[in-house]
Protein backbone atom coordinates (compact mmCIF):
# COMPACT_ATOMS: atom_id res chain seq x y z
CA UNK A 1 0.00 0.00 0.00
CA UNK A 2 1.33 3.48 -1.13
CA UNK A 3 2.23 6.64 1.41
CA UNK A 4 -0.47 7.98 -0.32
CA UNK A 5 -3.22 5.67 0.01
CA UNK A 6 -2.19 5.11 3.59
CA UNK A 7 -2.49 8.74 4.16
CA UNK A 8 -6.11 9.19 2.41
CA UNK A 9 -7.27 6.18 4.97
CA UNK A 10 -5.98 7.94 7.61
CA UNK A 11 -7.49 10.75 6.98
CA UNK A 12 -10.57 9.12 6.94
CA UNK A 13 -10.57 7.41 10.34
CA UNK A 14 -10.12 11.67 11.64
CA UNK A 15 -13.32 12.31 10.10
CA UNK A 16 -14.99 10.10 11.37
CA UNK A 17 -13.72 10.52 14.80
CA UNK A 18 -14.11 14.25 14.20
CA UNK A 19 -18.13 12.61 13.28
CA UNK A 20 -18.64 10.95 16.49
CA UNK A 21 -17.25 13.43 18.93
CA UNK A 22 -18.62 16.85 17.37
CA UNK A 23 -21.98 14.93 17.50
CA UNK A 24 -22.03 14.01 21.02
CA UNK A 25 -20.69 17.70 22.35
CA UNK A 26 -23.76 18.57 19.62
CA UNK A 27 -21.39 20.87 17.86
CA UNK A 28 -24.21 20.81 15.08
CA UNK A 29 -22.56 24.12 13.07
CA UNK A 30 -19.11 22.23 12.73
CA UNK A 31 -20.20 18.39 12.60
CA UNK A 32 -22.06 20.27 9.05
CA UNK A 33 -19.08 20.43 7.73
CA UNK A 34 -18.11 16.54 8.31
CA UNK A 35 -20.66 15.93 5.48
CA UNK A 36 -20.86 16.61 1.60
CA UNK A 37 -23.90 18.75 1.00
CA UNK A 38 -26.23 16.06 -0.27
CA UNK A 39 -25.24 13.46 1.84
CA UNK A 40 -27.86 10.41 2.04
CA UNK A 41 -28.57 9.26 5.11
CA UNK A 42 -30.29 5.61 5.45
CA UNK A 43 -31.55 4.47 9.01
CA UNK A 44 -33.84 1.26 8.38
CA UNK A 45 -33.24 0.31 12.05
CA UNK A 46 -34.24 3.58 13.93
CA UNK A 47 -36.31 4.59 10.98
CA UNK A 48 -38.62 1.88 9.39
CA UNK A 49 -40.13 2.79 6.06
CA UNK A 50 -38.83 6.22 5.85
CA UNK A 51 -37.16 7.32 2.82
CA UNK A 52 -33.61 8.09 3.06
CA UNK A 53 -32.64 11.61 4.54
CA UNK A 54 -30.81 13.42 1.98
CA UNK A 55 -28.62 17.17 2.78
CA UNK A 56 -26.86 18.46 5.58
CA UNK A 57 -29.27 20.41 7.27
CA UNK A 58 -31.54 17.95 6.51
CA UNK A 59 -30.23 15.23 8.79
CA UNK A 60 -28.94 17.60 11.43
CA UNK A 61 -32.53 19.13 11.60
CA UNK A 62 -33.62 15.53 12.14
CA UNK A 63 -31.13 14.45 14.69
CA UNK A 64 -30.28 17.02 16.40
CA UNK A 65 -33.96 17.82 18.13
CA UNK A 66 -33.34 13.69 18.82
CA UNK A 67 -30.15 14.17 20.79
CA UNK A 68 -31.78 17.18 23.17
CA UNK A 69 -31.07 16.84 26.40
CA UNK A 70 -29.24 12.90 25.98
CA UNK A 71 -25.46 12.67 26.79
CA UNK A 72 -24.24 10.43 24.44
CA UNK A 73 -21.20 8.73 23.69
CA UNK A 74 -20.52 7.39 20.69
CA UNK A 75 -17.24 5.19 19.35
CA UNK A 76 -16.39 3.67 15.86
CA UNK A 77 -14.08 0.54 16.20
CA UNK A 78 -12.95 -2.08 13.37
CA UNK A 79 -12.92 0.11 10.89
CA UNK A 80 -12.53 -1.37 7.12
CA UNK A 81 -11.56 1.19 4.66
CA UNK A 82 -10.76 0.86 1.27
CA UNK A 83 -10.10 3.14 -1.50
CA UNK A 84 -11.98 2.30 -4.34
CA UNK A 85 -10.95 4.65 -6.98
CA UNK A 86 -8.76 7.82 -7.62
CA UNK A 87 -11.44 10.47 -5.57
CA UNK A 88 -13.52 7.48 -3.57
CA UNK A 89 -13.69 5.12 -0.57
CA UNK A 90 -15.72 2.80 1.06
CA UNK A 91 -15.87 1.70 4.76
CA UNK A 92 -17.19 0.21 7.46
CA UNK A 93 -17.14 0.52 10.70
CA UNK A 94 -18.45 -1.21 14.34
CA UNK A 95 -20.21 1.25 16.35
CA UNK A 96 -21.11 1.45 19.92
CA UNK A 97 -23.56 3.90 21.77
CA UNK A 98 -24.45 4.84 25.44
CA UNK A 99 -27.17 7.36 25.43
CA UNK A 100 -28.36 8.68 28.96
CA UNK A 101 -31.49 11.27 28.79
CA UNK A 102 -31.32 13.75 31.40
CA UNK A 103 -34.18 12.74 34.62
CA UNK A 104 -36.48 15.77 32.92
CA UNK A 105 -36.42 13.71 29.56
CA UNK A 106 -37.13 10.67 31.16
CA UNK A 107 -34.05 9.32 32.79
CA UNK A 108 -33.68 6.15 30.56
CA UNK A 109 -30.32 4.75 29.88
CA UNK A 110 -29.41 2.48 27.17
CA UNK A 111 -26.51 1.16 25.18
CA UNK A 112 -27.06 0.17 21.17
CA UNK A 113 -24.45 -1.55 18.68
CA UNK A 114 -24.73 -1.80 14.83
CA UNK A 115 -22.53 -0.56 11.60
CA UNK A 116 -21.90 1.87 9.67
CA UNK A 117 -21.59 1.06 6.40
CA UNK A 118 -20.43 4.72 4.22
CA UNK A 119 -18.96 6.07 0.85
CA UNK A 120 -16.54 8.77 0.58
CA UNK A 121 -16.03 11.05 -1.93
CA UNK A 122 -13.02 13.27 -2.13
CA UNK A 123 -13.75 17.24 -1.40
CA UNK A 124 -10.79 19.42 -2.31
CA UNK A 125 -11.93 21.70 0.24
CA UNK A 126 -12.26 19.75 3.15
CA UNK A 127 -11.00 15.70 2.37
CA UNK A 128 -12.89 12.98 2.19
CA UNK A 129 -16.13 13.29 3.66
CA UNK A 130 -19.11 10.55 4.41
CA UNK A 131 -21.98 10.48 2.48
Amino acid sequence: MTDTRLADIEEIRQLKARYFRLMDQKRWDEWLDVFVEDVRVDTPVDTPGQDPIVGRENFIAFLAPILEGVITCHHGHTSEIAITGPDTASGTWAMEDRLDWLPDKGGAYIVGAGWYEEQYPQQTNTGAEPR
